[in-house]
């Protein structure tokens, strides 16, 4: 039993690893640290992102559908889009409409899920939704502080990540403030073991 727990365990490391590598992440550079904090630069992008209603987990898996039909052929062209990483949601009142995969607490329990397009496709070359609940968005160039973590993903977690991030950025000398709300993103399958999940949360920032 013990044996075939770790080999278990190496397959669900495995798993997460080739899933991660198998799509496509937002590039960026990274332009400096406060503590365990990176300072990142992504530039300008195309996103699809769509809104739902209810608790985080929810809207969460209630956005995910929708803007996954839609890069699974749910398109005019009728054609499947490459899945990125990571998947954003965000309250929609509060969005940082530059984040790849973001999650914040939403106004009046509103909350949009979002998914970064390839960086092939351009406005002209990126099929339009068939579905009216999916719009195509630009996200300008944009510098965010992001801390990451491994283990759940829920609200709570989510804030207490938050918090450390808010804190390490309000050290004297940090050097940047935030610009914009606070964003969570998630770069792995549900099946991921906990321990294994990239998650970040990440917040617009500016130098001081």
């Amino acid at each position: 039993m013990k044996t075939a727990a770790i080999i278990g365990a190496g397959l669900a490391i495995v798993g997460a690893g080739a899933a991660r590598a198998a799509v496509e992440e937002p590039k960026y550079q990274v332009t400096g640290h406060v503590g365990a904090v990176e300072i990142r630069h992504y530039g300008p992008r195309l996103a699809a992102e769509a809104s739902s209603g209810g608790t985080e987990e929810q809207a969460r898996n209630a956005g995910f559908r929708k803007v996954a039909g839609y890069i699974f052929g749910g398109n005019v062209a009728k054609r499947s889009i490459a899945m990125t990483a990571p998947v954003a949601q965000a309250a929609s009142q509060k969005i940082a409409m530059t984040a790849p995969v973001a999650q914040a607490a939403g106004a009046g329990g509103t909350w949009t899920v979002q998914f970064v397009m390839p960086a092939q496709y351009t406005r002209e070359t990126l099929p339009a939704p068939t579905d009216p609940a999916v719009r195509i968005v630009d996200l300008p160039a944009q510098d965010y502080a992001v801390l990451r973590f491994s283990g759940s993903t829920s609200a709570k977690a989510v804030a207490a990540k938050t918090l450390a991030l808010k804190a390490a950025l309000a050290q004297p000398g940090a050097g940047w403030r935030a610009t914009g709300a606070p964003v969570a993103w998630f770069y792995d399958p549900p099946w991921t073991l906990p321990g294994f999940r990239r998650n970040e949360v990440a917040v617009p920032v500016a130098r001081n």
